[in-house]
């Protein structure tokens, strides 16, 4: 038996904030189970928000500097979670910046090693880059720890800034990026001074706008073959445009998006026999969960608080103890790589 101590840190495209999931794992005859000691969500502040949406459009002394910066912020949060605890390791996911696998590229930000100097403790970062050399997708990162940590689903959606699926079989596992997801919907809320769509109440009122519906769901992405993964820039470029109409109402485009997404995930799990979990800040979204319960006819199982928002969190941690441990953290199934691969480089704590 193998007992390990791990913190996970997820920073997603919604731009809501930083996830940090302490965690233990027990490991026997390949059987993984897992606890979460402390979970917390360390809110993006408005200043943090902007340098990440512009900086994409910045200098790279910019990025460099937010790069050190998020760092620090994540080794000082990290440090005061576990104050005088032994941890065995903290896994960061970082933040995406830069997401082209099809030019070779993948880049998140949350310097390593800051984070290994300002807590002490040996940190993994940078989980998506050996795969995109292998050729992948470098995304989604997380169907494995679902398939060690949740044997008893076989269908998993997760809906964040981005939505992703994972369908689970007896000897593969496939996973791809969806569609957008709360990147649409916390922008469009945005225009009234709001971080999000509270329960999709906005989104209810309004009316779906058919013009606007099929220019969304007409996108080349929505037909390609996975894998396949999205950025920030896809959003910018693709989606940003059509649902900043403003010709539109914003209570329609919000509807509008709504119906977009649950279209697309419904077609993605349709005629799904299995129990699908959903995860993810879009869980907490009671009309959008609606909307894909009618579209679709699998059965939509939504689990407690905790896993809601902390699942990816808990999966980086254990995909850091996987590193650690060197084992395969990237199956080549989901991501379209010529082989399965250890991803995540290490830097060394005190």
């Amino acid at each position: 038996m193998q007992r390990y101590s791990a913190i996970g840190v997820m920073s997603g495209s919604s731009l809501d904030g930083m996830d940090l999931a302490w965690c233990e794992f027990t490991e026997e005859n390949g059987k993984w189970t897992y606890s979460i000691r402390e979970a917390r969500t360390i809110p993006c502040s408005a200043t943090l928000r902007d340098r990440l949406v512009n900086v994409m459009q910045g200098s790279a002394l910019e990025l460099a500097r937010l790069h050190c910066d998020m760092g620090k912020m994540i080794g000082d949060a990290c440090r005061e979670m576990v104050e005088g605890k032994s941890i065995d390791l903290i896994a960061s996911h970082g933040h995406t910046i830069f997401h082209k696998p099809d030019e070779g590229l993948t880049t998140q930000i949350g310097c390593g090693a800051e984070i290994a100097a300002r807590s002490g403790i040996t940190t993994i970062c940078d989980f998506r880059t050996m795969d995109v050399a292998l050729g992948g997708q470098g995304a989604p990162l997380v169907p494995l720890g679902e398939k060690l940590l949740f044997p008893q689903y076989k269908t998993f959606l997760n809906i964040g800034g981005i939505c992703n699926i994972a369908v689970h079989s007896e000897d593969r596992v496939v996973g791809y990026d969806v569609c957008i997801g709360n990147q649409a919907l916390n922008f469009l809320a945005e225009e009234i001074g709001e971080r999000y769509d509270r329960d999709g109440a906005m989104a209810r009122s309004g009316e779906v706008n058919a013009a606007l519906l099929q220019r969304l769901n007409a996108l080349p992405f929505h037909a390609q073959a996975p894998p396949r993964s999205l950025g920030r820039e896809w959003f910018g470029a693709d989606v940003q445009p059509f649902i900043s109409d403003v010709s539109i109402t914003l209570k329609d485009r919000m509807r509008t998006v709504v119906e977009h997404m649950a279209t697309i995930i419904g077609r993605s799990v349709k005629n799904n026999p299995d129990a699908v979990l959903v995860t993810g800040g879009g869980a907490h979204n009671g009309y959008l969960m609606e909307r894909i319960s009618a579209l679709c006819d699998a059965r939509i199982e939504i689990p407690d608080r905790v896993t809601i928002e902390y699942k990816e969190a808990l999966i980086f941690a254990l995909l850091g103890v996987l590193r650690l441990r060197k084992e395969e953290t990237e199956p080549a199934s989901v991501t379209g790589a010529r082989q399965d691969s250890v991803g995540g480089a290490m830097y060394m704590g005190n």
